[in-house]
């Protein structure tokens, strides 16, 4: 089953429809919260949005004998972050009967 996407530039085009601003302040705004949000992570802070869920950057542990799954090669990677999104209550319980 093919998902549509929800491009970035949909979504500023719907919150300028609705609050009837110019979709260039729109973008301007949401490009200020996507760099507050990746600021805060690369400061080692934990982000939560209420309603939505949180966002956090957790260690990975490394391994001596990971796989380049284009050459297969064997190569040791070192301790890395991910990047994490946990989703908080409401958006479990608005995702929960999507696919029943």
């Amino acid at each position: 089953m093919r998902r549509d996407k929800y491009t970035k530039a949909e979504i500023v085009e719907s919150i300028a429809q609705k609050l009837e601003l110019n979709r260039t302040d729109v973008h301007n705004v949401l490009d200020l919260f996507f760099e507050e949000l990746k600021t805060a992570l690369k400061d080692d802070k934990i982000i939560e949005l209420r309603g939505l869920g949180t966002f956090e950057i957790r260690t990975r542990k490394g391994r001596e004998r990971a796989r380049n799954p284009k050459t297969g090669e064997i190569v040791p990677v070192k301790n890395h972050g991910v990047a994490v999104f946990r989703p908080g209550k409401e958006l479990k319980e608005l995702a929960w009967p999507i696919r029943e």
